[in-house]
């Protein structure tokens, strides 16, 4: 059971560095940069949310460097999104749908980490949002946006409402894979919904 759980958790790893550097490739892309400069935004908002989580937790190396393989994923994924970009027809919508994908997936991976080291649920799930969020607060930032964050869509908002979901279902004892799955499910649809309603937070202005 427990290698089962683990091969799962690096199935979620692999999943939300695969969407986050497919996420990154095509905002670079629509930038108009150059191959190193897509090379650089996907790998920035691949590794940058798991980077700050590992500092946070004093887990060094950080993980992609532990690791090469992410490395590696990060760079052929790259290379395939900047080869097959022109049959793709919209760059808006393919990085929205991988952005929140990615978001999801990192979500769980930065608040089981959290959970590992025994710190309270609320600190969890602070750390999911970190994870989940920091990657594409980098991107957006060296490619002079304005964070998705820090805009009117709600986007740190479904982190926590995920990772709220993982803890309750796991309180109750449901299956692991299945929290997982529901948790990373309930953030992406909630991406979807919010900018498909035109859902907001409220306004200070």
């Amino acid at each position: 059971m427990a290698l089962f759980d683990v091969s799962v958790a690096e199935v979620i790893t692999v999943c939300g560095t695969f969407s986050f550097a497919v996420s990154g490739a095509f905002a670079a892309m629509q930038k108009r940069l150059d191959v190193f400069g897509v090379l650089i935004i996907a790998f920035a908002t691949s590794v940058g949310g798991g980077t700050l989580r590992d500092v946070l937790l004093g887990d060094t190396p950080v993980f992609w460097l532990k690791n090469a393989n992410y490395s590696l994923l990060i760079l052929v994924t790259a290379i395939t999104a900047m080869i097959f970009w022109k049959k793709i027809k919209s760059l808006k919508i393919t990085l929205f749908l991988f952005d929140s994908l990615g978001l999801g997936f990192f979500t769980i991976v930065g608040l089981e980490q959290g959970l590992a080291y025994n710190l309270s649920p609320g600190i969890c799930v602070a750390l999911g949002t970190v994870t989940g969020c920091f990657g594409g607060i980098i991107r957006d930032i060296l490619l002079n946006n304005i964070p998705l964050i820090f805009r009117k869509e709600i986007y740190a908002t479904a982190c926590i409402v995920g990772g709220i979901i993982y803890l309750l279902l796991s309180y109750l004892n449901v299956n692991e894979t299945v929290v997982k799955v529901i948790a990373v499910s309930v953030v992406f649809v909630i991406r979807i919904v919010a900018v498909r309603f035109n859902l907001t937070l409220p306004r200070i202005y």
